[in-house]
């Protein structure tokens, strides 16, 4: 079988192991670890990753990740399944989505062994986890206040990547290009495939987002052959293309329409308003598509995002 060691531990066959990955120290002098857990089958098969939390306050993926490790809820029958549920620790203590420094990791890669600490950590997964894997699902979410509805983004152009985020089965595809300096575009590079699944908004439990990204996994595992499970196969719509509507003016933003609806050109989506009562400024769709991303602060700036909508 295929030899697996990661940071100089080796899993063998048939082995569940936690590993501490030593990352960093706080101003304290405080360690600082990065928890990695391998469940590896006797039999060789494919090596999936299963990640959250890379932006330190979209909790959604490391609930979802967390989750799937507690309950124990894939048996095994081939392959290895590495799960990180929480990758950005530094963002998830000071609630932030970026480092101390204000650092995007997933704007990192592949990093440095002697950059700043978001580039030192992307270069550990680009040296340590990026070279085991076949392939791999990472959790996000939306912005603050910016709610996702559960939907999977891959590049139209990876066919290899279609079709795992097919398998996945979450509700929308949405084509969407690699990014320079991304943890999903680094894994492309060494031929491996990442899915993006996003789903509900950052610092904001949701709790069918969480159950989309379990079921999805469980399809994408059973498609695999890694599982034995009888859970039916969805058929996702995809969405070529996508673009936000934004706000004309500035006021209260009244939403008329919810994420996961179908709408069509023209339809009145939302209305803006003073708070006097005395403006009211409707917001339409400008084309036939889906709503997948929908903002929740009531009050809103003229340029603000309010709607996304994707097309298929």
């Amino acid at each position: 079988m295929k030899e697996m060691i990661i940071n100089g531990v080796r899993v063998r066959p048939g082995q569940s192991i936690n590993i501490d990955i030593a990352i960093a120290r706080l101003p304290t002098h405080t360690l600082i670890d990065l928890p990695v857990f391998i469940r590896r089958s006797k039999v060789d098969g494919p090596v999936v990753l299963v990640s959250g939390g890379l932006h330190g306050d979209e909790i959604n993926g490391v609930v979802t990740v967390k989750r799937m490790l507690e309950e124990n809820l894939f048996q095994l029958k081939m392959g290895t399944l590495i799960f990180i549920p929480l990758v950005n620790v530094y963002g998830f203590l000071s609630n932030s989505r970026t480092f101390p420094d204000g650092r995007d990791l997933n704007r990192s890669f592949p990093g440095s062994s002697r950059g700043s600490l978001a580039s030192q950590i992307a270069h550990m997964l680009t040296t340590e986890i990026i070279p085991l894997i076949d392939l791999g699902v990472d959790f996000h979410t939306g912005g603050r206040m910016l709610s996702n509805h559960p939907q999977v983004r891959v590049d139209f152009k990876d066919l290899r990547g279609l079709e795992l985020a097919t398998a996945f089965g979450a509700p929308f595809i949405l084509n969407s290009p690699h990014i320079d300096k991304s943890f999903r575009k680094e894994a492309y590079k060494n031929r491996k495939h990442i899915l993006v699944f996003e789903g509900g908004e950052s610092m904001r439990l949701d709790n069918p987002s969480v159950e989309e990204g379990i079921k999805g996994t469980r399809r994408l595992l059973r498609y695999l052959d890694m599982i034995e499970d009888e859970i039916v196969p969805a058929s996702p719509l995809r969405l070529g293309e996508s673009s936000w509507l934004r706000a004309r003016v500035s006021g209260i933003f009244m939403p008329t329409v919810g994420i996961g609806d179908q709408v069509k050109k023209g339809q009145i989506l939302a209305k803006i308003s003073d708070p006097y009562g005395q403006v009211k400024v409707p917001v339409k769709s400008m084309a036939n598509g889906y709503v997948i991303g929908l903002n929740n602060q009531p009050v809103i700036n003229a340029g603000d995002a309010l709607v996304h909508i994707g097309r298929p």
